[in-house]
């Protein structure tokens, strides 16, 4: 059987909404992938995304400026692994082959997640695997996406960037601190991208409160008045 090439593929994107996966799609694109779903596990309690603490309607927004249909599964934490497992088997059921992940450096976080895709009869695809997280961060800025950092792990040392914007004087200030890995792949930070090329339109909000839970400390970024409309969310 001849080899499929990349433009046969039919893949989607698992995403928080953070930068890595933004620019994973990006590459992934530009090699020849046609991601055509953004997939995304939520607290169905709560009805955001864990850690980034990103507001299922803001990920709707998210998929929709980047012209990809959403996927979007709630999940308890005590169930994440076969919610997990369930949806790749969803997405083999959709037509879709191939998975793409923002997976920078972290080698635990890679092998838990590639096994499973794999165990699904899926391609696990990786676009910035090993690259070095400052460059992979400074690609961000020079791209042209537009980030807010709203979650920060307070035991970390990355708390006084909490609201701040993913730009170079940002980046800058992540890569003379010994004890802050510049993408944050030691859980110290976590993004959610709003605007950039692969971008149709920027995405409206507004920033909220800010709350700690669990040694964690989130921005609570909240969808504009016209943006909710638009999404059909009340």
């Amino acid at each position: 059987m001849p080899a499929r090439s990349f433009s046969a593929m039919s893949c989607a994107l698992m995403t928080s909404g953070g930068k890595d996966a933004t620019l994973a799609l990006e590459r992934a694109r530009r090699s020849g992938l046609d991601v055509r779903l953004l997939v995304s596990l939520y607290d169905g309690a709560s009805r955001r995304v864990r850690f980034h603490n990103v507001r299922k309607e803001l990920i709707a927004d998210q998929a929709a400026a980047l012209g990809l249909e959403l996927l979007a599964v709630p999940t308890p934490p005590d169930a994440y692994e076969p919610v997990f497992n369930d949806t790749m088997i969803r997405l083999r059921e959709r037509g879709i082959d191939t998975v793409v992940f923002g997976d920078v450096q972290s080698a635990a976080v890679r092998q838990w997640y590639e096994r499973r895709v794999r165990a699904a009869g899926l391609e696990h695809v990786e676009p910035l695997w090993g690259a070095p997280s400052v460059e992979v961060a400074w690609e961000v800025v020079e791209r042209g996406y537009r980030a807010l950092v709203v979650s920060v792990n307070v035991q970390e040392g990355a708390s006084a960037f909490l609201g701040c914007e993913f730009d170079a004087d940002l980046v800058t200030q992540l890569c003379v601190l010994d004890h802050v890995d510049p993408c944050g792949e030691r859980g110290e930070y976590h993004t959610f991208v709003f605007d950039g090329p692969e971008f149709r339109h920027p995405i409206a909000f507004e920033r909220g409160l800010t709350a700690e839970v669990e040694g964690h400390r989130y921005l609570d970024i909240v969808p504009s008045a016209h943006a909710i409309r638009s999404l059909g969310h009340t």
